[in-house]
C-alpha cells in the first residue's frame, strides 16, 4: 500500500505518521507554571540532535482552539525544564499527565508524583524517573502550516539512577538500558515495553 500524504487531512497525516515512525522515545517534560506550580506533559516527537552542545528537540502542537499548550507558554516565559525518560512502570502516570487541565493546574500535584531537588538546577526532577535531563531552552522555532513549534533544549546535566549504571573495561560510564526499561510510543493509544537487546558492532 502506498499512502499519499498530500491527499490526507492533517489529523490523518498525524495518525499515519505516529503509526509508522516507531517506536518513538517520549520526552516527559516538567516546566514551571506562572503561579509557581509544576507542569508535566509527554511529547513523542522527540530526539537528540547534537552533542556539542548537548541538545535535544521536541515538537509541540497547539490546543484544539489554536492556543498554546501550557508547556510552550511556560518555556517561552521561563526557559528551564527537566526532560524525563519514563520507564514502563510509569505508563499510568505518564498517560494521566497528558490530560488537558486548566492553565496553572499542576499535573505533578494531580498525579501525586514525588519530586527531588537537583544540585545546581532551579527545578526539581521526578523522583521515580531513572533518567532526567536538566535543560534550558536554546531556541523555539515555529514550523509548518499548523503552527507547530520545535523546542531545542540544551542539556545542563543528566541524572541516571545509580543502579542503572556501571563502568566498562575502559572506565567509561555505561547506562544499562534493560534496567531503565524505557517506555516507547507507538500509534493511537499504544505503547511499547523494552524488548530484547541486539548488538551489532559498526564495521571498521
Amino acid at each position: 500500500m502506498l499512502i499519499n500524504l498530500s491527499g490526507l487531512s492533517t489529523p490523518d497525516v498525524y495518525f499515519t505518521m505516529t503509526q509508522t515512525i516507531l517506536p518513538r522515545p517520549i520526552a516527559w517534560v516538567l516546566s514551571e507554571n506562572a503561579n509557581g506550580s509544576l507542569n508535566l506533559a509527554p511529547f513523542s516527537y522527540f530526539n537528540a540532535v547534537s552533542s556539542d552542545p548537548p541538545m535535544v528537540m521536541f515538537s509541540i502542537g497547539l490546543q484544539d482552539d489554536g492556543s498554546f499548550k501550557d508547556t510552550l507558554t511556560n518555556l517561552t516565559e521561563r526557559p528551564e525544564m527537566v526532560i524525563h525518560i519514563a520507564s514502563c512502570h510509569q505508563l499510568a502516570d505518564l498517560n494521566l499527565s497528558s490530560a488537558t487541565l486548566p492553565p496553572g493546574v499542576s499535573e505533578v500535584q494531580a498525579g501525586e508524583l514525588d519530586t527531588a531537588a537537583v544540585d545546581g538546577f532551579r527545578l526539581p526532577r521526578l523522583s521515580d524517573c531513572r533518567i532526567a535531563f536538566m535543560s534550558r531552552v536554546d531556541s523555539i522555532q515555529r514550523i509548518g502550516n499548523n503552527r507547530q513549534h520545535i523546542v531545542f533544549a540544551e542539556i545542563h546535566s543528566v541524572h541516571v539512577s545509580d543502579d542503572c549504571v556501571q563502568r566498562d573495561e575502559h572506565g567509561r560510564l555505561v547506562v544499562l538500558a534493560d534496567r531503565i526499561e524505557p517506555l516507547a510510543r507507538l500509534g493511537a493509544s499504544q505503547y511499547a515495553a523494552f524488548g530484547d537487546i541486539m548488538t551489532a558492532k559498526r564495521p571498521a
